[in-house]
């Protein structure tokens, strides 16, 4: 497996900027997730690097060694896009062996059967492999794409969102092998996705764009905790974080015009009276929805809460966080 360095990459396609200076390392054996709205160039990275796209200025390295006009197959790259990228004609057997038999490859037959039968059973399609692609549901086509990519040793994994067309149930199983997978194997998988339960059980790193740009760079837990930004911070969390004017509570320090409140961050029990607006039990925690001087809040509290709508709870701040006029974090 390799590192991966972008390099001050910029990218435009006639007048939009798609990529503005972005450089940031994907150290060798990690799973990165890139998060940001559409539009934030998440996909516009993955091109660069997988070779689909060249960058107008800035370079990309993978294992220290330039990539600047070489293609996908010279990058030795595995990719999984949001279209399936499938052989309509050929088995989902055939599908699967198909890079497996590349002659820059020369994989034995034997090794190809057995890496084949692994995948398929990870994937949950081992009793389709002799159907035709064409035969196929939506989710089944997605994951013969992502086994494509998983029979492979490549330098580098890329996938976009490739979980997303797949039942709760079978995109939670999956999420599990795919860090399973690569943290024994050791691989460097770049992710993309719009599902924040995906970044924060999946990554060892997130990558935060915003309008092409990078804006933050770090471990999922240190992204959730300590934003740069207002908007970094509406990036991770679920439920999001509650942004309400800084003076809303008392103690706020000089420049904040915003508090940032995560639910864990509201104490119960005591400080000012807020109103119950609803109440949302899920199994393993009661979400609590508030109304607290004309603002709404979200904040969770015990599973078996008795609390209901039209009741009164005093809440406080408990180590908010604070944002300037810019929505930079000053504290």
């Amino acid at each position: 497996m390799a590192e991966v360095i972008l390099r001050g990459v910029t990218k435009a396609f006639g007048n939009h900027v798609a990529l503005d200076n972005v450089s940031m390392t994907i150290p060798d054996g990690s799973f990165v997730v890139l998060l940001g709205p559409t539009g934030a160039g998440k996909t516009t990275t993955l091109r660069m690097v997988s070779g689909l796209d060249q960058p107008d200025s800035g370079d990309v390295l993978i294992g220290g060694q330039p990539m600047r006009g070489l293609t996908p197959a010279q990058r030795n790259v595995a990719m999984v896009f949001q279209q399936y990228s499938l052989y309509p004609h050929l088995t989902v057997r055939q599908n699967l062996e198909f890079p497996l038999k590349s002659p820059l490859l020369n994989t034995p037959q034997g090794e190809i059967e057995r890496k084949v039968r692994a995948i398929a059973d990870i994937l949950q399609i081992s009793h389709k492999l002799d159907n035709k692609a064409t035969a196929l549901s939506g989710g089944e086509m997605q994951r013969v794409s992502i086994g494509r990519a998983l029979v492979r040793n490549p330098q580098v994994y890329l996938m976009d969102e490739p979980l997303s067309s797949l039942d709760a149930k079978l995109r939670s199983d999956l999420r599990i092998e795919l860090k399973s997978i690569q943290a024994n194997s050791g691989a460097t998988l770049l992710y993309v996705t719009h599902d924040q339960i995906e970044a924060m059980t999946m990554a060892t790193h997130v990558g935060v764009l915003q309008n092409g740009k990078l804006i933050q760079f770090g471990s999922p837990r240190d992204v959730y905790e300590r934003p740069v930004s207002t908007y970094a911070a509406t990036r991770l969390g679920q439920p999001r974080i509650n942004l309400l004017p800084a003076d809303v509570f008392a103690g706020a320090p000089p420049r904040a015009l915003t508090i940032g409140l995560r639910p864990e961050q509201i104490t119960q029990g005591q400080g000012e009276d807020s109103l119950v607006t609803r109440v949302e039990h899920l199994g393993d925690q009661t979400r609590l929805h508030l109304s607290f001087r004309n603002h709404e809040l979200v904040t969770v509290t015990e599973p078996h809460s008795l609390l209901r709508h039209g009741d009164i709870v005093k809440i406080q701040p408990d180590k908010p966080l604070y944002f300037d006029a810019d929505g930079m974090r000053i504290s």
